[in-house]
């Protein structure tokens, strides 16, 4: 049905921009205009990908599971309810999930997250299994987690040279931005980092990841408030955005502990919000927005 197809594509469009009711709502749209199976499965998965991506994994596991109603061996939605049990401490279910999902779609990325989900259980060895599969892999465009994985299970070092490639070649997703940033970083390389990152969290998408790796590198360079504030908003996206990289960017959010109450020597106190608005509207030119 076209009138899906077009809802569906504006729903992604909302979601990189960062309007989250908005991607809601034409995914809602997407799989009510929906009539094949399949269509409806992929509109219902996307709309669990969106509850898991702000922090509702219980309402994503009521989508993916009607999506797999409709398509018993659905890929993403298999992947997206394995995500969701692992967030909801139920993991069993999420390894056998991800072992259907990998069976189904051995996407790149999905290795890398069931390897991580596996590791943050202690089971090392199928984690080192499913990163060797992806490292050995022949993929179509995979510098993303390939990156990602080298950043975190590999060498940081060749990571860089691999996305700087790709960086080169004219791929400047976010999702690149992202990966190059934490690449730089776990490799030494804090202040290009920053650069990065920030392109990444400055671009619209809202991503409990990408904050992470921002705070990460803010907290590495001594940038205690920023580092403080992207950390925070991080688990406040998605509580449990990774098996991983949660526990860690809770552990280093407590590491940096409240923010002082006294001001930094040097610092000007903030005028009344109420005083501020009146000096700027007085001050204010014609024309000039305030």
């Amino acid at each position: 049905h076209a009138g899906a197809v077009v809802r569906a594509r504006a729903a992604q469009t909302y979601r990189d921009r960062g309007w989250r009711e908005d991607a809601d709502a034409a995914a809602l749209d997407a799989a009510a205009l929906a009539e094949a199976d399949a269509e409806k499965a992929a509109a219902l998965g996307r709309l669990g990908d969106l509850a898991w991506e702000r922090g509702e994994p219980e309402e994503a596991l009521e989508r993916y599971g009607a999506a797999l109603g409709l398509v018993r061996d659905h890929g993403p939605s298999l992947a997206g309810r394995a995500r969701a049990l692992a967030a909801l401490g139920r993991t069993d279910g999420a390894v056998r999930d991800w072992r259907a999902a990998l069976a189904r779609l051995p996407l790149p990325e999905y290795l890398l997250e069931a390897g991580e989900l596996y590791e943050s259980l202690g089971r090392d060895a199928e984690a080192r299994a499913l990163y060797e599969r992806l490292r050995t892999g022949t993929w179509a465009r995979a510098e993303v987690p390939l990156g990602l994985l080298g950043a975190d299970h590999g060498d940081p070092a060749a990571a860089v040279v691999r996305l700087r490639a790709e960086w080169a070649r004219g791929h400047r997703s976010v999702g690149v931005a992202d990966a190059l940033g934490w690449a730089l970083f776990r490799a030494g390389r804090a202040e290009e980092a920053l650069e990065y990152v920030k392109r990444a969290t400055d671009e619209g998408l809202r991503s409990a990841l990408f904050s992470y790796h921002r705070g990460e590198v803010e907290r590495a360079l001594g940038l205690r408030g920023p580092a403080r504030r992207h950390l925070a908003e991080a688990l406040r996206i998605n509580p449990a955005f990774s098996p991983l990289h949660a526990p860690r960017a809770a552990t280093a959010l407590t590491t940096l502990g409240e923010p002082p109450e006294e001001l930094p020597e040097g610092a000007l106190p903030v005028a009344p919000v109420g005083k501020e608005k009146t000096e700027r509207t007085a001050t204010a030119g014609p024309g000039t927005r305030t």
